[in-house]
């Protein structure tokens, strides 16, 4: 049985499309880049940052440190409550936080953003703790937010804990430390992707992780 459940926040957590997205276009029309289409946009929620704006937008490493500044400052005071939790996810939380799981939020969003975040909507009690990246970029990939995880829920056995997330650094991030990751449908990933990098577990919905984890 695993007893410690780490949880992404964008697409796992909470439906964060919309402030992401619109924070990316902020920021790209602050340089005058090209807006790109409504797809590539929605390839930024997960990764870092840094490498989006590099790899999606095909900035080079000075603009797209810029357009890391630009995104953050409107993410900060409006773009981070453009979201909402997925419907069930604090039952859910609940539900395994009752049965005697450690839950643990681990993602490489900025941690004084992922706070707030879990203050507005009511995760904060059913959470441990809350792991996120630094804003200096010291920590900003999901592998190095899992192994900071690790340290603070006191070096676990990896085989006791259980990743869930939707996207493939979800997945690899958590296996650098022999956990195994469940990747979920209803995020911002497909089937292919989980495939693909060989999730140990695929689920389509809420009510779906909530059994699958219970039963962990």
């Amino acid at each position: 049985m695993k007893h410690i459940i780490f949880f992404d926040l964008d697409g796992t957590l909470t439906d964060s499309g919309e402030g992401i997205t619109n924070c990316v276009i902020h920021a790209l029309q602050k340089q005058d880049w090209p807006i790109p289409d409504s797809d590539s946009l929605r390839r930024f929620i997960g990764p870092p940052l840094i490498d989006s704006f590099q790899g999606i937008a095909g900035m080079d490493a000075a603009q797209a440190a810029q357009a890391v500044k630009d995104y953050r400052a409107r993410y900060s005071t409006v773009g981070l409550f453009e979201n909402r939790a997925y419907d069930g996810i604090v039952d859910t939380l609940a539900a395994l936080k009752a049965a005697g799981k450690r839950l643990f939020m681990v993602t490489s969003k900025p941690e004084e953003y992922s706070i707030r975040i879990a203050e507005r909507f009511g995760l904060v009690p059913y959470l441990e703790d809350i792991c996120g990246a630094t804003l200096d970029g010291r920590i900003n990939t999901k592998d190095a937010v899992v192994r900071m995880a690790l340290e603070r829920a006191g070096q676990p056995n990896p085989a006791d804990v259980e990743m869930v997330g939707d996207r493939l650094h979800d997945v690899e991030g958590a296996r650098k430390y022999g956990i195994d990751c469940t990747y979920v449908l209803y995020g911002f990933g497909t089937r292919e992707e989980a495939e693909a990098h060989q999730a140990a577990h695929i689920v389509a919905t809420v009510d779906e992780l909530r059994e699958h984890l219970l039963a962990l």
